[in-house]
């Protein structure tokens, strides 16, 4: 399997071999990046694996120890961070507030990249909260309460407050954990549908296959797989990576593949080292 995936030329949000360590713990090692523009591109790989701080250094939270992440050629960290936030949007896995807000109150804080400090809304603004708020479904719900929300509610209105911002690259991180299918498959089809450049963290193989243009899978903070779904989830590499047996079959949407789970396989370590 490839050690790694994409180039690092052209424009957009790239990450050319980066690296991470935390405490002299190694985290990432070596990670290569490059999502084509609009396209959808699931991360994979079992808890430890460095999807969440592949996303942070993705988004310019983090920054590397090794290699560099870069936003139309520009290192991430030469930029002023109010054009990195009118550029990146980021949706964490659960969002929170103790603020009494409405739904229209929480997806105008993605304007605040775009506005000056005590300044009014403006005509742009609104343009932009209302057009969020009508592509995630959400308009009818404006002046609702966001503590009245369901978790399935509330990340739609996270996604709204991004898209508000009016972004070029969506960084998502784990978005369907605690929601229950319905609101998991509601979820990725919109995340999908948007005219941007998504990278997204998931643990779920079936929705990554439904969902993704390109998947990446990270283990141990390597890239050890990267293409189509259908290329991708084999039963080996799940074998290799997660320790579970599996059935693949290309019965999903488009002739995508289908990860029929068998059980788990005998390997204490599994997830622990990349596969060779």
């Amino acid at each position: 399997m490839r050690a790694e995936w994409g180039g690092c030329r052209g424009d957009g949000l790239r990450a050319d071999r980066v690296g991470r360590r935390t405490d002299g713990r190694l985290i990432l090692d070596g990670v290569v990046l490059a999502p084509e523009p609009g396209s959808t591109v699931g991360v994979l790989g079992p808890n430890g694996s460095g999807k969440s701080t592949l996303l942070r250094l993705l988004a310019g939270l983090l920054t590397p120890t090794a290699g560099i992440v870069t936003l139309d050629g520009t290192p991430l960290g030469d930029l002023p961070r109010r054009t990195v936030a009118r550029r990146l949007a980021v949706v964490e896995q659960q969002s929170d507030t103790q603020v009494e807000l409405t739904v229209e109150d929480v997806v105008r804080l993605g304007r605040i990249p775009h506005r000056r400090a005590w300044t009014p809304a403006s005509a742009d603004d609104e343009r932009a909260v209302r057009a969020a708020l009508e592509r995630t479904g959400l308009a009818d719900r404006a002046d609702r309460r966001w503590h009245t929300l369901s978790g399935g509610e509330r990340q739609r209105v996270q996604i709204a407050r991004a898209l508000a911002q009016e972004p070029r690259e969506l960084l998502l991180d784990e978005p369907t954990n605690h929601l229950d299918i319905h609101h998991q498959l509601g979820l990725l089809a919109l995340v999908a549908r948007l005219p941007v450049t998504t990278v997204v963290a998931l643990h779920d193989l079936n929705l990554a296959a439904m969902y993704c243009d390109r998947v990446v899978v990270l283990c141990a903070g390597r890239v050890v797989a990267g293409g189509t779904p259908a290329d991708v989830l084999t039963e080996e590499l799940i074998a290799e990576v997660y320790g579970v047996r599996a059935a693949v079959h290309p019965d999903g949407p488009d002739g995508r593949p289908h990860v029929r789970f068998l059980g788990t396989l005998d390997r204490a370590t599994a997830g622990a080292d990349p596969p060779r």
